[in-house]
């Protein structure tokens, strides 16, 4: 068993291990246990760490994000293969600049003559009381810039697979950890194995609705899943996308063409959020095939408040989504004021 931090950490072992063009920086690096030691709790443990592989390789950087990953990319252009560790995904605003016009936008400008295989992880600390400016979900914005790659791991084996696929990319990768499911345990594969981009991983089989659950809500989803199906008999297939940037549309389309319905659950805002973004793709190109509206069980258009009553009332939750599959296998007709069709059910 290994839990959703440690599975990044071990994937970042390995990766040095392999390759020596890999290397670790950011805040404080040295000494953190958000991973990049394995989810090491001592010093000793840590201090190993920095010893196997070197201070050259491992650096502790000021803190400065627009730095930290301008210094990424140019190491990148000239061989080298960074993970930067940028903490709180709220810092990655600060570097908005070096994402957009250079990270993504490089290999186009220089005509394919150079690549950028830099992992930025950022951790999204939402629903931990850490109020507005440390609590964000930003992933559905990088989804919007050409040229990035967007990953949303859920579980412990996923974490360790797709950031070992993002240290072998030539493209610049985002990987957003949900803070929540660090703890998270699950059997990993002690062995290196990769999961490719763009596969999306079906986490339960259902008949009568499709539940895309992204990121912190997958738990969430197959709780809720669960639910109905004992007290409503509703049988939920839940799907995890893994990446947004590429997205498994197929493995979604399908789903939706056999059950007919579809929630999309995220725990970002809902203005251009991945949910709408995934609804509006199934109502493209898989219309005929719905028999109720699509759903979103989301965040509400709002900054993140520090009591932690009220931001608890935020997120969504397994019984939000429950309830929103009740609703959209009721089979009744929608009205404009329906609560089901907003970001809270």
């Amino acid at each position: 068993m290994m839990t959703y931090i440690a599975a990044i950490g071990a994937a970042q072992r390995e990766a040095m291990a392999a390759d020596k063009r890999v290397i670790i920086f950011g805040e404080d690096v040295e000494a953190n246990v958000y991973g990049t030691t394995g989810g090491s709790k001592t010093r000793a443990e840590q201090g190993d760490f920095v010893q196997e592989f070197g201070r050259s390789r491992i650096r502790n950087t000021p803190i400065a994000e627009e730095a930290m990953v301008g210094t990424a990319i140019g190491a990148a252009m000239t061989g080298l293969r960074p993970i930067v560790d940028l903490s709180y995904s709220n810092f990655l605003y600060m570097a908005m600049d070096q994402f957009v016009n250079q990270a993504a936008k490089n290999r186009y400008m220089f005509g394919g003559q150079s690549s950028i295989p830099v992992v930025f992880r950022s951790a999204m600390f939402y629903g931990l009381n850490t109020a507005a400016h440390h609590s964000d979900r930003p992933y559905p914005m990088f989804m919007n810039v050409p040229g990035l790659k967007v990953v949303v791991p859920a579980s412990a084996s996923d974490a360790k697979g797709l950031l070992r696929t993002a240290v072998d990319s030539n493209d610049p990768v985002l990987i957003f950890e949900a803070v929540p499911l660090w703890g998270l345990k699950e059997e990993v594969d002690e062995n290196e194995y990769r999961i490719p981009f763009g596969v999306a991983r079906v986490r339960r089989e259902g008949e009568d609705v499709t539940v895309v659950a992204i990121s912190g809500c997958v738990p969430l989803a197959l709780a809720a899943a669960e639910q109905v199906a004992s007290t409503r008999g509703i049988s939920a297939e839940v799907i995890d996308p893994r990446t947004l940037v590429p997205l498994d549309t197929k493995t979604i389309l399908d789903s939706v063409r056999r059950t007919g319905r579809l929630i999309i659950t995220e725990p970002a805002h809902r203005t251009c959020g991945a949910a709408a973004e995934i609804a509006a793709i199934v109502v493209e190109q898989a219309f005929e095939a719905l028999r109720a509206p699509v759903l979103r069980v989301t965040a509400p258009d709002m900054q993140i408040p520090f009591s932690p009553v009220l931001e608890a009332e935020l997120y969504p939750t397994a019984d939000k989504i429950a309830a929103a599959i009740t609703r959209v296998c009721s089979n009744k007709p929608f009205s404009a004021d329906d609560p089901a069709k907003g970001a809270v059910p």
